[in-house]
């Protein structure tokens, strides 16, 4: 299983003042924890894309490409692409050259976006909102397999063979498709043989099986090898040296960001109680000391029928920088190679 870490670039204010930091010095605290993430050995870093103020990643490729000059192990991929409200063109053209950079290190996770500021940002009707994102897929998938691309669709001008470049470094970027709980989603993933990054940020992993079990069922009904359909989980997680001080590492920020979020979707108040659910054994936080952390991504694996790669959310946690740096640490120095050990036992076993 791959382990690795995913960042919104969340900017949150202290609760203690009210204060924020900078743009400029939350950005670099961004690239250090990506150099920390690659000096440990984890797999992946991603970066997703939103375009509120919150976050300060609208351009994701732009940070990736800046974090691919300054590692050289770690794969870097966004979290997700909102391909909907993007030209496929460009995108394509963003993470061949982050891919050149890197040196065939990029990756691209493309979805529609658990927001809807990017649709009339880009003066787009959420109306549209699966045809946009069927149609552009197919697009970019087209785009990484030719290099001169015949193409027609209702949301963008038609290529009638222009070249497009510049081509990755590697032979084929990976493209990843991801999705929350769609079922239709899963199902597409499935069908077009495309590896499935299932965002879970609440509830219990094993409420998500039968819609891994549909995705793993569409693949093999269109002819695509077992070893080709693989499930990584995006997942709420943060490490500390206990569980006590990773929780509360953790849950300042996280209530913020929920807070805010839930005034704009007419959720309830988020509580210490209820975040305490969410970090048990049937939560969906992956939050604790390492033991703790590996025990709970090794039963998410095992609930989801084997996941290939799992990668933490922890920008919640952005206040405490010290915090932040010892999680990364603690996931790539023991978490990781706990899970490492115990996959490879129930491989040879």
């Amino acid at each position: 299983m791959e382990i690795g870490v995913d960042s919104f670039a969340a900017i949150i204010p202290d609760p203690a003042t009210g204060k924020i930091i900078s743009a400029a010095e939350r950005m670099e605290r961004l690239l250090d924890e990506v150099e920390i993430a690659d000096r440990v050995g984890l797999d992946v870093f991603g970066v997703g894309e939103h375009h509120r103020e919150e976050f300060l990643d609208a351009a994701p490729a732009v940070i990736l490409a800046a974090a691919a000059a300054r590692t050289r192990r770690i794969r870097l991929t966004s979290a997700v692409t909102v391909l909907s409200a993007a030209d496929p063109v460009r995108v394509f053209q963003e993470f061949a050259t982050l891919d050149l950079i890197a040196k065939g290190r990029a990756e691209i996770v493309v979805g529609r976006g658990s927001f809807g500021e990017a649709y009339p940002l880009f003066g787009l009707a959420m109306q549209d909102y699966d045809a946009l994102f069927a149609e552009k897929l197919d697009l970019l998938l087209k785009l990484r397999d030719e290099i001169h691309v015949t193409w027609q669709g209702r949301f963008r001008p038609p290529l009638t063979g222009q070249d497009v470049f510049p081509r990755p470094h590697q032979a084929r970027l990976p493209i990843w498709l991801g999705v929350g709980g769609t079922p239709q989603s899963f199902i597409r993933a499935g069908a077009l043989g495309l590896p499935l990054m299932v965002a879970i940020i609440g509830g219990d992993f094993r409420r998500f099986r039968p819609l891994v079990d549909l995705y793993r069922q569409a693949g093999r009904r269109a002819g695509h090898a077992e070893e080709t359909l693989q499930v990584g989980v995006h997942a709420m997680g943060f490490v500390g040296d206990t569980d006590q001080a990773a929780k509360d590492a953790f849950f300042p920020g996280w209530a913020y960001m929920f807070t805010q979020i839930g005034r704009e979707r007419g959720w309830s108040p988020v509580t210490r109680a209820g975040f305490e659910a969410m970090c048990s054994p049937h939560g969906a936080f992956l939050i604790g000391d390492p033991e703790t952390v590996a025990r709970r991504a090794l039963a998410a694996s095992e609930a989801l029928g084997g996941v290939s790669r799992l990668t933490f959310q922890m920008s919640a946690a952005m206040l405490d920088t010290d915090a932040m740096s010892r999680s990364i640490e603690l996931l790539g120095a023991k978490v990781a190679p706990m899970i490492r050990d115990a996959t490879k036992e129930k491989v040879h076993g």
